[in-house]
């Protein structure tokens, strides 16, 4: 059984002297379903993400020599891993509907051709969903567009030189800061997290109490049927009883 963590509400925050903290946490979303059991997988199954990046590179080099046969190769790789991750994130669910199958697949697939998804794996908010052609080219991949000239020098502003004392104490409530928004955020991904195994459970019991209804609603009607039945033989045989006893 998983804890369900508490966190502490924007207005406290914002109440102990800490706006920007407060102002992060009330920003945060929850995840969409689909988004949730992806960071779900990710945060369990840290292979995944090194799946991921190692078959992405692949990939690239592959569309980077034009050799056909690895690319062939390789998408059918491509297929079979998005296929295999998407089954083990819906594990969680009893009979996933298409649309979040669909979701799940296709943020999958997004990861392994855009690197801007792969590293938000683990902190989705919602499905995501490549549009482009091929793959979309990592960091460094993409070739210079021409010799372009420098832009001129911003010219220098001055500097008003600051006490080091105090340049000290802003960067140590700055770091304070930065831990203090960190923190929220660990724990309303850690709540939201929580919450979102709650609602599904509480799903499965819906759906298995619902079940329940149907089956005692049955077993009334046929009740019914019987007690109408008996009341029938009843009046037949008070009424045989009265005619022989005449």
């Amino acid at each position: 059984m998983r804890t369900i963590y508490k966190i502490c509400p924007a207005s406290a925050w914002r109440e102990a002297g800490q706006p920007a903290v407060a102002k992060q946490i009330a920003a945060l979303r929850k995840p969409t379903r689909s988004a949730w059991l992806v960071n779900r997988l990710v945060r369990a199954d840290p292979e995944v993400t090194r799946q991921i990046a190692a078959l992405a590179a692949d990939l690239r080099d592959a569309e980077r020599t034009m050799d056909g046969a690895r690319i062939r190769e390789l998408s059918a790789a491509r297929r079979r891993l998005v296929d295999d991750l998407t089954a083990q994130a819906l594990s969680v669910l009893e009979a996933p509907p298409a649309a979040l199958r669909e979701e799940v697949m296709a943020t999958f697939d997004s990861a392994l051709a855009a690197p801007e998804v792969a590293a938000s794996l683990g902190t989705l908010v919602r499905a995501a969903h490549w549009s482009g052609f091929g793959l979309a080219p990592a960091p460094g991949d993409a070739p210079p567009a021409g010799p372009q000239e420098p832009p001129p020098p911003a010219p220098e502003k001055p500097k008003t030189p600051i006490p080091a004392e105090a340049g000290a104490e802003r960067e140590r409530r700055r770091h304070e800061k930065i831990q203090l928004a960190e923190r929220a955020v660990v724990e309303a991904t850690e709540a939201a997290d929580a919450a979102s195994v709650a609602e599904q459970s509480l799903e499965d019991t819906v759906r298995r109490l619902e079940t329940e209804l149907a089956e005692a609603r049955q077993r009334l009607v046929e009740a019914r049927r019987q007690s109408y039945r008996a009341e029938s033989r009843r009046r037949r045989a008070a009424a045989e009883l009265g005619r022989l006893s005449e």
